[in-house]
């Protein structure tokens, strides 16, 4: 079992930077695919990044890919995301996800975080 906890949400202008953090409760941490998935009004969740349990293998959306960057600390039970050059368009929910596998992980992970907005105003 894993418990997550995100944080780091805000109010953005566009062009501008923020980083997200999810704190992960529970001694299996290192052995779980940990991912980030956000939810835009009126649209359906979707997936935006996810990180091998070493932190070797990266994995991004088209929509973030060169702009966003997942990464993760072990030893702290933490995920980031690094998101850069923000746009109006990244204005969602993000949540904090994680599985035991990448292919879980990436569409239907069993368990996530409660969510964190992130506005990016134009």
């Amino acid at each position: 079992q894993v418990r997550l906890v995100e944080s780091g949400g805000g109010l953005v202008q566009a062009g501008g930077s923020r980083r997200l953090s999810c704190a992960a409760s529970g001694r299996s941490f290192s052995t779980y695919v940990m991912g980030w998935f956000r939810q835009a009004p009126g649209k359906a969740r979707e997936f935006v990044a996810a990180i091998s349990w070493s932190g070797g293998s990266a994995y991004y959306a088209d929509s973030v890919k060169g702009r966003f960057t997942i990464s993760r600390d072990n030893a702290k039970n933490t995920v980031y995301l690094q998101m850069n050059s923000l746009k109006p368009e990244d204005t969602a929910v993000y949540y904090c996800a994680g599985d035991r596998t990448i292919g879980l992980a990436t569409s239907n992970p069993n368990y996530w975080g409660q969510g964190t907005q992130v506005t990016v105003s134009s």
